[in-house]
């Protein structure tokens, strides 16, 4: 699809699709839920056609999970440079399932979640479906962006528990280098902690940034880290249920056959073929798509300077997920639900994404460039 073409979508028609983003807020822009407005590539169309002319509505058959692995590993490889053997690649049906599972089958009951925030939401969901301790460790913000603080997530992490890092960081947009990876490494290495690290919006990251893999840094990363990762957010199939969990540990990936089977056969028909074909055959799609959403964030940049001089943002390095500091507007409780009232437009309220984030507000800038426009000029003249 063209420029054009994706700036023709309008409102009415996303709103007739009958999808989540845009039935939960009758009347409002929806710019809260992470998924796009642009369709799929046509290559996960016609896999999506093949289920009914194969029919194929039993059980996943094994080679069509074999496609998978190697559309997963051969994507990887020519991504990020990444060569991973497919028998380190398991389905799930999505990353937060995976997560669970990594906890429950791979970690001491009683080790802890540390999580930088903000963070994406349902982190905080799984640690009360665990039961396990939650951890937050605010980010640290400079006039130049964003970093870890490296010294308070040593403090918080004990033998066994586990990190989350989350790259590109849903919902700052941040891009982790090289070398912040390996400082990272080095606390983790040294409080004997692992790492789940959510890949998810790898695929999509802007230049001059670029996606380097945690696990792939050393053998100590390699051993300590499981990595989750699917095509639902760069290729626009969330709702297909299909993730891929890398085990890059030997110890891990003996136990996990011995006890991820339940989460391992989670992943759909339709997600695994339409995953396949993401990755196999919708590489030019993704990077047109790219494309605009580059634009897109171009003009919330210039958007956000003109119309909102009181906000503080960075620019994301990757996701289509801004960050909006609103607090030099004096409000700070209930503010997606205020922009969603008075502006109409949805947003993810901040505090869901932890503690740090009361006053600021998550938006989804995967719109067509007129309702994104649109959007922001309504928060701005509601504010």
């Amino acid at each position: 699809m063209s420029v054009l073409d994706l700036d023709a979508i309008t409102q009415e028609s996303l709103i007739a699709k009958g999808g989540r983003k845009w039935s939960t807020f009758p009347g409002s822009i929806g710019a809260f839920i992470a998924e796009m407005d642009f369709g799929v590539a046509p290559a996960v169309r016609q896999a999506l056609r093949e289920i009914d002319e194969r029919d194929l509505y039993g059980y996943a058959p094994y080679a069509l999970t074999a496609d998978l692995k190697s559309a997963t590993a051969d994507f990887c490889l020519d991504r990020y440079g990444w060569q991973i053997p497919t028998d380190h690649i398991e389905p799930a049906s999505d990353v937060i399932a995976a997560f669970v599972g990594v906890l429950t089958h791979l970690t001491p009951v009683d080790t802890p979640i540390v999580l930088p925030t903000p963070a994406y939401m349902p982190f905080f969901d799984v640690a009360k479906v665990t039961g396990r301790e939650l951890i937050e460790v605010p980010m640290l913000r400079s006039e130049t962006g964003w970093s870890m603080d490296l010294d308070a997530i040593a403090d918080a992490l004990t033998p066994g528990a586990t990190l989350v890092l989350c790259n590109p960081h849903n919902p700052i947009g941040k891009v982790y280098t090289e070398s912040e990876l390996l400082a990272l490494a080095e606390v983790v290495e040294s409080a004997g902690a692992r790492v789940f690290s959510d890949e998810i919006h790898a695929p999509v990251v802007y230049d001059p940034a670029r996606h380097t893999p945690y696990a792939t840094l050393t053998d100590a990363t390699a051993a300590h880290t499981t990595t989750a990762t699917a095509a639902s957010k760069a290729f626009n199939i969330p709702g297909l249920k299909c993730a891929q969990l890398i085990l890059t540990s030997a110890e891990d990936r003996q136990t996990w056959a011995q006890k991820g089977q339940f989460v391992s056969g989670a992943a759909s028909n339709p997600g695994i073929l339409a995953t396949t074909a993401a990755y196999n055959s919708s590489r030019d799609w993704l990077a047109d798509i790219t494309g605009y959403l580059k634009g897109n964030r171009d003009m919330l940049t210039d958007l956000v300077s003109t119309l909102l001089p009181n906000a503080a943002y960075f620019q994301p390095e990757g996701t289509y997920l801004a960050w909006l500091d609103l607090r030099g507007y004096g409000l700070e409780t209930d503010l997606a639900k205020h922009i969603e009232s008075r502006a109409e437009v949805a947003v993810t309220e901040g505090r869901l994404c932890g503690a740090v984030g009361a006053g600021h507000i998550r938006v989804n800038f995967a719109l067509p460039r007129p309702l994104l426009s649109e959007a922001i000029e309504r928060i701005a003249r509601n504010l």
